[in-house]
């Protein structure tokens, strides 16, 4: 190498993982992530026309913030209380595929109800995923709850709370962030902002740009960024928790996202969504915009793509015909965690 080649190689700056602290092998654990959950959300959609899945709510195109956030996270110490379309959260906290079919075809061994509540109502204790509502935003409060509870009990836990900006119309969402910003909690919320709350469109929910916004209200660190640079969100995520676990208080950050399909299964979106609309957005495919990173970086080669892509999908597959011949619940238990009998 010439002195000149030595001189611009000293002075070429670190690629932005590096300078994030993050190796080839950790990138390509959180593309593997965002991946395979790509390919469930596929899958369960082939379920649902098929008649085997009665109700399918999806996270395609929220992969990079949710896969970005939980890679900033401790699973099994830090706590997420997610909404309805955090697979890809679940999945790079723990949870296995099988565990998440389980739900789909509501079987006795589903880890989130034992088949008692509706898929996506994310559930895991070993990775402290604790199971939510269908009433939206009612995840906030209990993040913001158990983090209250690690700071009494001095425990250097993080509580994380996700949900949609159309959530954020909710007074159950400014309850948890005041009492959060009062007692100054190790608490994060993200907002996960895909422009619309089922149909109606983030301009008629709020008048500001981004939720962001609203955290000076409360005292609090306001975060808005690309949701779909799974880089940013990590390095968001990664601030935030260095800032509730040094005790400076909760964090709001918004996640701009796209959302690819339909509200859920029982939602047409090209009612409400012009079709330039919906083309455009798959231009915006954080996995699409990952892979080519990881390429240019040289940290991920052609048959090691091909390789990723095979193994989830066969992960996924196995996954189906495990959880579909699995037992389904049996009446005698039905009442079961629903009533405390008396001693």
């Amino acid at each position: 190498m010439s002195e000149e080649d030595q001189a611009r190689a000293a002075t070429k700056r670190p690629s932005r993982h590096a300078a994030l602290g993050l190796d080839t092998a950790r990138l390509l654990t959180m593309y593997r992530h965002m991946v395979l959950t790509r390919a469930i959300d596929r899958r369960m959609w082939v379920l649902n026309r098929q008649g085997k899945a009665p109700f399918v709510i999806s996270g395609q195109g929220h992969e990079a913030a949710q896969v970005g956030a939980a890679a900033a996270m401790r699973p099994g110490v830090d706590w997420l209380a997610p909404y309805y379309r955090d697979l890809a959260f679940s999945i790079a906290l723990g949870m296995t595929p099988l565990e998440f079919m389980l739900a789909v075809f509501a079987r006795a061994d589903d880890p989130t109800s034992g088949g008692r509540q509706m898929p996506s109502h994310f559930s895991l204790r070993r990775a402290r995923i604790v199971t939510t509502s269908s009433v939206v935003a009612t995840q906030v409060v209990h993040a913001a709850g158990i983090a209250y509870a690690s700071k009494l009990r001095g425990l250097d836990e993080v509580a994380v709370g996700c949900l949609g900006e159309g959530s954020t119309s909710e007074g159950d969402w400014h309850e948890a962030l005041n009492f959060a910003a009062v007692h100054r909690l190790p608490f994060i919320c993200i907002v996960q902002d895909n422009d619309y709350a089922i149909s109606v469109p983030h301009r008629l929910q709020m008048a500001v740009d981004s939720v962001a916004r609203r955290a000076a209200g409360y005292g609090m660190v306001g975060i808005a960024g690309d949701g779909g640079d799974i880089l940013a969100v990590y390095e968001a995520m990664r601030d935030a928790m260095a800032r509730a676990r040094a005790g400076d208080g909760p964090t709001l950050i918004d996640a701009k996202v796209a959302r690819f399909t339909s509200h859920s299964s029982d939602d047409d979106q090209r009612r409400y969504r012009p079709q330039e609309e919906l083309e455009a957005l798959l231009r915006r495919d954080p996995i699409e915009g990952f892979r080519a990173y990881l390429f240019e970086e040289s940290a991920l080669s052609g048959a090691d793509d091909e390789k990723i892509q095979q193994d989830c999908a066969t992960e996924v597959d196995q996954a189906v015909q495990a959880a579909e011949a699995a037992p389904a619940p049996v009446p005698e238990d039905l009442l079961e965690h629903v009533f405390q009998e008396k001693a």
